[in-house]
């Protein structure tokens, strides 16, 4: 059983991030930007086949 709690968080953090980093993409360094925007992706994409599961979990 997935916790729904732990689902919101992990939403929450991916969703954060990536938004920092679009605000802030001026002044992040252009070699750390490419793997924090690679794992921003991941984590989004994540959170949107997580929404879907907890959806079709019911």
């Amino acid at each position: 059983m997935v916790d729904s709690a732990s689902i919101l968080t992990f939403l929450i953090v991916s969703f954060s991030l990536a938004l920092v980093l679009i605000m802030k993409r001026d002044t992040i360094p252009p070699q750390m930007k490419r793997y924090l925007a690679l794992i921003a992706i991941v984590m989004v994409g994540v959170s949107f086949f997580l929404i879907v599961y907890s959806f079709l979990r019911v």
